[in-house]
C-alpha cells in the first residue's frame, strides 16, 4: 500500500480524489491539505510515498511548494489540474504523472500502474529548485510571506525554524538545508543562516569564534568551522 498525500485548495475535488484513490486499493490517505503550508507540514510528519498536487493553489502554487521540501523527504509527485496546458511543464518538474479533473478511473489506473513501477526501482525524485523568492511562516494563524531580501537570519531550535526580520521572529516549516540552498542566506553555524546584505558588524572573539551583528541589533553567532567560510565570502 502507498501512503499518499492530498493538496488541493478545493475540498469536493480532495473528496473526490480521496474516494477514487480508495477506491484502486492501492493506497492509504495520510493527509489532506488545502494549501501550501499545510502540505509542508504534513510532508514532514507524515513522510508520504505519493504526492498528489494541484497545480494552481492560491499563494504558492504546486510548482512553488516542490522547491520547499527537503529532498530527503521529497515523495514522487503527480500533478492534478485542470488545465492541460500545465502537462508540459509537470513532465518539466520530472513529475511521475499528471491528472486532468475531473479525474478518470480509467487515467487513474495507468497512474497507478506507473507509481508500482518506480516504487519497485527505488530512489527519490528530483525537481528543479528555483530560488525561493518568499518564505512562507505562520503568525497570528494566518500565513505571511516574507521576503527573503528582508530575513535578517534564520535559527533552528527545538521549537524549530524561525525567521528573523525587522517585522519580527516567525515560524516556518522550511528546514535551513532547503533555505541554505534555495536563498541567499549562508551559513555561519550549525543552527544559524544569515543575509550578509543586512550584517552591520562582525565581532571576532577568542578561540576562532565570533558573532555578527545585524542593521536591528540582532547577535548571531558564528562558529569556527564557519568564520573561515565568512572571511573568504567577505575577503576579510
Amino acid at each position: 500500500m502507498m501512503r499518499a498525500l492530498i493538496v488541493d485548495d478545493e475540498i469536493y475535488a480532495r473528496q473526490e480524489l480521496e474516494t477514487l484513490l480508495k477506491e484502486t486499493g492501492e493506497f492509504t490517505i495520510a493527509g489532506k491539505c488545502a494549501n501550501a503550508f499545510e502540505a509542508m507540514q504534513a510532508i514532514n510528519r507524515e513522510k508520504p510515498d505519493v504526492l498528489f498536487l494541484d497545480v494552481q493553489m492560491p499563494v504558492i502554487n504546486g510548482f512553488e511548494l516542490l522547491s520547499m521540501i527537503d529532498e530527503a523527504a521529497m515523495p514522487r509527485v503527480v500533478f492534478v489540474t485542470a488545465y492541460d496546458e500545465y502537462a508540459l511543464k509537470a513532465f518539466e518538474e520530472n513529475a511521475l504523472d499528471y491528472l486532468l479533473k475531473p479525474v478518470e478511473k480509467g487515467r487513474l489506473a495507468k497512474t497507478v500502474e506507473k507509481l508500482k513501477k518506480r516504487s519497485a526501482e527505488g530512489g527519490r525524485p528530483v525537481f528543479a529548485s528555483p530560488a525561493i523568492q518568499k518564505v512562507p511562516c505562520i503568525h497570528s494563524s494566518k500565513i505571511k510571506l516574507i521576503n527573503t531580501a528582508e530575513i535578517e537570519y534564520v535559527r533552528s531550535g527545538e521549537t524549530g525554524v524561525h525567521v528573523i526580520s525587522p517585522a519580527g521572529e516567525f515560524y516556518t516549516e522550511l528546514t535551513l538545508q532547503v533555505l541554505e540552498n534555495r536563498t541567499n542566506l549562508i551559513r555561519c553555524h550549525k543552527q544559524f543562516l544569515i543575509n550578509i546584505d543586512l550584517v552591520d558588524e562582525i565581532i571576532l572573539r577568542e578561540n576562532m569564534l565570533a558573532d555578527i551583528k545585524t542593521k536591528s541589533g540582532g547577535l548571531v553567532p558564528v562558529s569556527r568551522r564557519y568564520l573561515r567560510l565568512l572571511r573568504e565570502k567577505l575577503h576579510f
